[in-house]
């Protein structure tokens, strides 16, 4: 098999002891296609205690992809969208020439306690859509497409994938999955899924083709063969994303992406100044890093 390229997670601190694995952007690779952020969090206990809410914060020129396996996130964004994240969906906010958004605890689950574990992606936006309109789209859980594959139970989050097209509209071509495999379970990934291509394991190790990929790495697979992916003593959940590569390589700092130094640079100057926009109903908001893009 050819040789493939493991990453490993590193944690990082969101605030309040909020913390995340993130995989991606890594040493070495920006990105798997679109997806160039890759943040795993939880599963976290959220108790009336808890401080982990994220104040409203911007981004421009990419689109976050939210997908919950267990709890819930009360998202609110400067359109006025307000939509309660729940297991199973996909939630897509293209940010595009600024968007503005919180992500917190539902006020009905304030005095509950409750698991929060899911994936938070970025997709860069083709260089031709990095100043597109911003939008937030919620695909609720019973809209994916879920089949049965050899031993796996596969949903198409996002892409094509054995025959199922995800509701989710891309604005590149991007493909995310969903996969279960019960202990000792077996699935053929086929060759050409997508031009690039990575397996995340979520909770348990698996072997490729007879090589063991340990939990919680993101490897990129060659996608010129088909590759045997095999669980071990336990269930374990995967999660493969990828797509078309992308033809630039993009800046990236704080909540912002672009493919231009100066579009970074001004976006900074534009949420000192408040000029990206304001989540209805919030009064607080993140500021921007001490230490700023030097372009």
């Amino acid at each position: 098999m050819a040789v493939m390229q493991t990453i490993t997670a590193h944690d990082k601190d969101l605030g309040g002891g909020f913390k995340v694995r993130r995989l991606l952007p890594a040493m070495g690779r920006q990105s798997v296609g679109p997806f160039l952020f890759f943040d795993h969090f939880g599963p976290v206990t959220v108790t009336p205690e808890s401080e982990h809410d994220v104040r409203p914060h911007p981004h421009i020129g990419l689109a976050t992809v939210t997908y919950l396996f267990s709890g819930a996130i009360m998202h609110r964004d400067s359109l006025g969208s307000v939509q309660q994240i729940e297991p199973g969906a996909i939630n897509w906010m293209t940010a595009g020439k600024g968007i503005v958004h919180s992500e917190r605890r539902p006020q009905a689950l304030a005095q509950t306690s409750y698991v929060n574990h899911g994936i938070q992606l970025w997709a860069a936006l083709p260089v031709e859509a990095e100043e597109a309109e911003p939008s937030f789209v919620h695909t609720p859980a019973d809209a994916i497409p879920q089949l049965q594959v050899g031993d796996a139970t596969v949903r198409v989050l996002i892409g094509r994938a054995w025959g199922q097209q995800s509701p989710v509209v891309s604005l590149a071509p991007a493909l995310y999955l969903d996969i279960q495999l019960p202990a000792g379970g077996v699935l053929t990934l086929p060759a050409g899924l997508a031009q690039e291509v990575g397996l995340y394991t979520v909770d348990a190790a698996v072997t490729l083709d007879g090589a063991t990929l340990y939990a919680q790495t993101l490897t990129v697979l060659p996608t010129d063969q088909a590759l045997l992916l095999r669980a071990g003593d336990s269930a374990v959940r995967c999660m493969l994303v990828g797509g078309d590569g992308l033809l630039q390589r993009r800046h990236i700092w704080w909540n912002f992406v672009s493919s231009r130094k100066e579009r970074i640079v001004q976006a900074a100057d534009d949420w000192e100044a408040q000029r990206i926009g304001h989540v209805p109903g919030e009064t607080e908001s993140i500021p921007l890093p001490e230490r700023r893009f030097k372009s």
